[in-house]
């Protein structure tokens, strides 16, 4: 077995390991069908910091729910109509749980609804906003009172709003909410909302009494009960945030595994001094706190137990505001997609730190965020994510171009140097040393590099799966098209030989799984010829064992790509296509007639030992 060939079938059955192992462990489970009951209401809301230590929040855990109302309809409800959103802010807490995304739909179905955010718990639901039984999940702000304050003296989740102005929240129509305390001190809250996903909150207290006041804004996001995940190993779904510059992660299991904090239930506490913001992530989606940039604050991860909460904070510190003045207390919600563009421009404008970072960019993000932002740019010039894909392809192909060239040069001159290797083997017969050191010294004396043959495919490896995190993470890849049955680059191919790619009237086995693969869609199959047709380029192994690992592989890597991201078997198809131009022009250049359905036939007369040059 000559070194060369030895290279490729290592470099070859490596990646296909690689592929093996990264669908076997990590393949996301098919998601789960949406819940066509009611959930079931959690007897606990969530628990709120109420009390506070001089200069800043602490929380106690108290019983947010203690204060709501017992029925929905006496809660009245303010509107949210923008661009991007569509919901209410329910005025019991004055707490956003309503909230759905109109440029995002469930399914490619024309009927599908559109995607719903955020819901209310069944102290603030009514039928409106509740009839599509989604587990409730909210924003909700409040003050901690101070040493010596009445905690009734300040407002809480329970607490019922007036609308001091503003009917409808949409950009450049703020709503202000206020409750009077009736000993002197009156607050609102006050909520702008921008064009896509940034709410701006304005907490404010008005001190008219005889007497300082002392209170400490906060805000919470709560999330009743775990919520369907992809369950995919290598995607984060569960609290993010910042910290000073350093990304904190914890998932669904992390948060509910959190060791015991005293007076705070399982919690991670953590002291930002200038920059951080805080939330929950799904696959596409985000609600997140962020102070104004510069503010200090606590940011808390907690779980409640009994409950089944699983809650994030931003709470800041203890203010004092002496008798006939006010303080405001500022402070930011995205609640929306994930689209790079929109959260790159909350980082760079109001200056959310690292904001983009929300983004799970994976292991490789050294080329994941290069690669989309390569793709993000020819979709913006061609409009079309199927060819931006083919785009990148000829962009990443001709970027590894110089290696490539080598490795197809030196095939080229190992298949010249074929009849020699032949000649060497009768020669030195049975005695493996011999040969060994009779082909490195022919390789020396041609120049020919025999590992070169395998770096093509060891840097696929890399951007293969940088794409692949690219368009199963990114939002913009999500139900983008391509043509005709390719309607969302970030599923798998629909069609299926089984059924006659549609023309037989029974579904495909697996839909939707990992199966789907095996009933070979269209892509499937057109990346199993595309591999054939590239291997046919190769030199044909004389070693029976090697001639069979090369004559299956591309039938196996067939089955197993079938059932990835289609924008991904587009990826790979394009650029085994680019691989077989170039090493077919390269290795024409260089005295050889390659013929795709044959094999390569070398135009060069067999040597008798001599160099050619």
């Amino acid at each position: 077995m000559d070194d060369n060939n030895r290279n490729l079938i290592l470099a070859t059955v490596l990646s296909f390991l690689v592929i093996l192992v990264w669908y076997t462990l990590f393949a996301p489970e098919p998601p789960a069908e949406a819940p066509t009951q009611p959930v079931a209401e959690q007897g606990v809301e969530t628990s709120a910091p109420p009390s506070a230590a001089s200069g800043s929040a602490a929380s106690t855990g108290a019983d947010l729910a203690a204060d709501a109302p017992d029925a929905a309809a006496q809660i009245g409800r303010v509107k949210i109509d923008s661009p991007a959103l569509a919901g209410s802010i329910s005025l019991a807490g004055g707490r956003i749980d309503d909230l759905l995304l109109k440029q995002y739909q469930e399914t490619l179905d024309d009927n599908s609804p559109a995607v719903r955010l955020l819901s209310p718990s069944s102290a603030t639901a009514d039928a409106t906003v509740s009839a599509d039984g989604a587990k409730p999940y909210y924003a909700v702000y409040g003050w901690t009172p101070g040493e010596g304050i009445d905690p009734s003296l300040v407002p809480g989740p329970g607490t019922i709003w007036t609308v001091e102005s503003g009917d409808t929240l949409s950009p450049g129509q703020p709503v202000t909410l206020a409750w009077d305390n009736g000993a002197g001190q009156i607050f609102r809250r006050t909520f702008e909302l921008d064009d896509d996903y940034l709410f701006t909150v304005a907490q404010s207290v008005q001190n008219d009494g005889e007497a300082a006041f002392s209170a400490a804004p906060y805000g919470i996001i709560a999330r009743h009960g775990k919520p369907d995940t992809q369950n995919f190993f290598v995607l984060h779904e569960g609290a993010v945030g910042m910290q000073d510059g350093k990304l904190i992660t914890l998932d669904y299991g992390d948060i509910s595994d959190l060791e015991p904090v005293d007076r705070e239930g399982r919690a991670d506490i953590l002291q930002v001094t200038e920059n951080g913001w805080v939330g929950f992530t799904d696959k596409y989606w985000m609600t997140t706190l962020a102070p104004a940039p510069g503010q200090a604050f606590t940011a808390v991860v907690k779980y409640a137990d009994g409950a089944d909460i699983y809650q994030t904070e931003a709470r800041y510190p203890m203010q004092t505001v002496q008798p006939g003045s006010q303080l405001t207390a500022e402070s930011y919600l995205f609640a929306g997609a994930k689209e790079w563009e929109v959260i790159n421009g909350y980082q760079e404008n109001p200056g959310i730190q690292r904001f983009v970072d929300s983004i799970d960019w994976g292991w490789f993000y050294f080329l994941t965020k290069p690669i989309f932002r390569i793709l993000h740019w020819l979709h913006g010039m061609i409009g079309n994510m199927g060819w931006s894909i083919i785009a990148l392809t000829f962009i990443l192909k001709t970027l590894v171009f110089p290696l490539a060239r080598k490795s197809y040069i030196s095939m080229a001159k190992m298949k010249e140097l074929q009849p020699e290797m032949e000649e060497l083997k009768k020669r030195t017969g049975d005695d493996r040393m011999k040969f060994q050191k009779e082909m490195m010294e022919l390789y020396k004396r041609e120049k020919v590099n025999p590992a070169a043959g395998c770096l093509p495919v060891l840097l696929q490896i890399p951007i293969f799966f940088a794409l692949y995190k690219v368009i199963f993470v990114t939002i913009e890849l999500r139900h983008a098209p391509w043509i005709g049955w390719i309607q969302d680059l970030a599923a798998p191919d629909p069609t299926s030989l089984w059924n006659l790619f549609g023309l037989l009237p029974w579904a495909t086995p697996g839909a939707g799984s990992f199966l789907h693969s095996f009933t070979l869609p269209v892509l499937a199959i057109a990346l199993g010829i595309s591999m054939w047709m590239q291997q046919r380029l190769n030199p044909t192994p004389a070693d029976p064992a090697q001639k069979m690992i090369f004559a299956w592989m591309p039938w196996i890597f067939m089955f197993m790509l079938g059932g990835f991201a289609s924008g991904l078997v587009l990826y790979w198809i394009t650029n085994n296509t680019i691989t077989i131009i170039q090493q077919y022009t390269i290795m024409t250049m260089h005295g050889h007639r390659p013929d795709l359905f044959g094999n390569i036939k070398a135009s060069i007369p067999k040597r008798s030992g001599k160099s050619s040059k």
